[in-house]
């Protein structure tokens, strides 16, 4: 009886698709931080290539960190990683090469760029030229007295009393 067919894909393998791209990722290597070992020994850091993988693994899909496949390393080490590389504008720097490369290549129109916006007029905001409301539409016979019956809440000459029973 074969038994490779019964047992289970290990959960630490990862499709080839999520990983970066030999050609991309000689152009990011050398924007990498060197790192060293330290004098008094320590775990080694670890290799950057695995480490961006798993990056962009959870930037890619959007899960935790803390759910990202064993073959990239631990969640917290990756998560301590990226914060690394934010601090160093590493990201940023990427998105500046990748924008002059499009430019280069297909030409971007710089005069009108937006991220993300949405142009509405608000609901509540009023038409052009319109008279801007000052005050609740609210008239004071809407309101219930303490039976539930409608009229005033107040008693006669406008104080506060008990309805008499």
């Amino acid at each position: 009886m074969n038994t490779a067919i019964l047992e289970s894909p290990p959960t630490d393998v990862v499709d080839d698709g999520w990983r970066i791209l030999d050609p991309l990722w000689e152009r990011i290597e050398p924007l990498l931080p060197k790192r060293h070992l330290h004098r008094k020994g320590g775990r080694p850091p670890l290799p950057w290539r695995p480490v961006l993988d798993g990056i962009f693994f959870v930037l890619r899909t959007g899960c935790q960190w803390k759910a990202v496949p064993k073959a990239f390393g631990s969640g917290s080490s990756l998560h301590r990683y990226f914060q690394s590389l934010v601090r160093r504008h590493l990201f940023r720097k990427l998105w500046r090469l990748a924008l002059e490369e499009y430019d280069r290549l297909k030409g971007i129109d710089w005069e009108w760029q937006a991220i993300d916006g949405c142009m509405t007029k608000a609901p509540l905001g009023g038409g052009k030229d319109r008279e801007k409301p000052d005050g609740s539409s609210q008239d004071g016979d809407e309101t219930l007295a303490a039976d539930g019956r409608p009229g005033s809440a107040l008693g006669a000459g406008g104080q506060r009393c008990q309805s008499p029973g």
